[in-house]
């Protein structure tokens, strides 16, 4: 029976995402501030803005500016192995990792969602991230694990100081603060994010000047990191589910099916440069869900906002009710360059898709 509906499912969501042509940034666009994460231009821009203490960069992993300039170290440090992908570093394959962590912060979703405290509210601590938020601790593993294996791989060079990264005030042992400490607690996670940043190291010793990466294949570098971004969720997941008990019903459904559909994304070998990643991401909810928010029928969401969120709820639905295995025939498919190519641009006409056949086989 399960083989039947996969595979019936998963014809049904290549229709579902069959791509409308929709307005799309140009390369001639990426000067444009809103592009950006909120508060990029105040972010640290390399390790030695942070400050120093008992000759340690300290990094303050719950505070927005901070995190947000772990990810701009990286994107400095990583521009002249994508410069041959687009000006500016857009074609910079790490811009998803800002991108979304912009996102969240700009919904509100790394504020404390227990109100217990003000942590990440306007009228309190605004910059403050919470180890309530789900949101937030799941993003820690896709900012300070890469960034330090970043660190081991040695893509800042030879550091005159070692890496602090300070604790929360709760939760101390749901996470690890530098690279010995994560090397000792998750030596695979640690060891994909590695593998990605030593893969565009290596092209650089055999590249004339940094316009001519003969080596360096783009889809090559895509499959490592999101083998890593996905390991990250793998590890954290499991982890952090008893933060979704401060988030409404609506909210944790969506933060799960978010979660799940990353592992659908990441087979195609999705794109996540500045652009790609602005015109998908301009469809994810403007605000967190409350109790109340149906599908598909949010009243203040577009109708591309409600076409993804229900996409995303039954992707994530069928897949469970077959056991996983929707998702390994999609990996299948995806198992080439060609299919892989099919696969992106299907999801991204998701959300100017006119069909949503997906809604005939379960209820939302």
């Amino acid at each position: 029976m399960w083989p039947h509906l996969s595979i019936h499912a998963l014809l049904v969501v290549i229709v579902t995402f069959s791509p409308v042509p929709a307005a799309t940034q140009s390369e001639n666009d990426v000067t444009g501030e809103d592009l950006y994460p909120p508060l990029w231009d105040l972010a640290p821009g390399n390790l030695l803005d942070f400050p120093v203490k008992d000759n340690k960069i300290v990094i303050n992993a719950w505070n927005y500016q901070d995190r947000l300039g772990v990810y701009k170290s990286l994107l400095s440090a990583s521009a002249k192995y994508f410069d041959a992908f687009g000006p500016h570093n857009s074609g910079n394959i790490l811009w998803g990792l800002p991108l979304q962590h912009g996102w969240q912060f700009h919904t509100g979703r790394l504020a404390d969602p227990s109100g217990v405290t003000s942590c990440g509210y306007e009228n309190g601590e605004p910059l403050c991230q919470s180890v309530r938020s789900w949101w937030s601790c799941m993003n820690y593993y896709l900012s300070i694990i890469p960034f330090l294996g970043a660190v081991e791989a040695g893509l800042f060079g030879q550091l005159p100081y070692e890496i602090e990264i300070l604790s929360p005030e709760e939760q101390k042992d749901d996470f690890c603060y530098s690279v010995k400490d994560c090397w000792s607690r998750m030596p695979k996670l640690m060891d994909d994010w590695k593998a990605f940043f030593e893969y565009l190291l290596s092209t650089e010793h055999k590249a004339v000047s940094s316009a001519s990466l003969s080596s360096f294949k783009l889809d090559d570098a895509l499959g490592l990191m999101w083998k890593a971004h996905t390991s990250s969720i793998a590890y954290a997941l499991p982890m952090f589910h008893d933060r979704l008990k401060y988030l409404s019903d609506p909210e944790a459904n969506f933060g799960e099916d978010w979660a799940d559909a990353v592992d659908f994304i990441a087979a195609t070998h999705f794109k996540t440069d500045l652009l790609t990643t602005n015109n998908f991401q301009a469809f994810l909810p403007h605000r967190m869900l409350v109790e109340g928010d149906v599908l598909p029928s949010i009243s203040d969401f577009s109708p591309e906002q409600n076409k993804v969120l229900v996409s995303l709820r039954v992707l994530h639905k069928v897949n469970k009710i077959t056991g996983g295995l929707l998702l390994k025939i999609w990996q299948k498919a995806m198992s080439t360059e060609a299919g892989r190519r099919i696969g992106r641009e299907l999801i991204e006409g998701l959300p100017s898709s006119q069909k949503l056949e997906l809604l005939d086989l379960i209820e939302i």
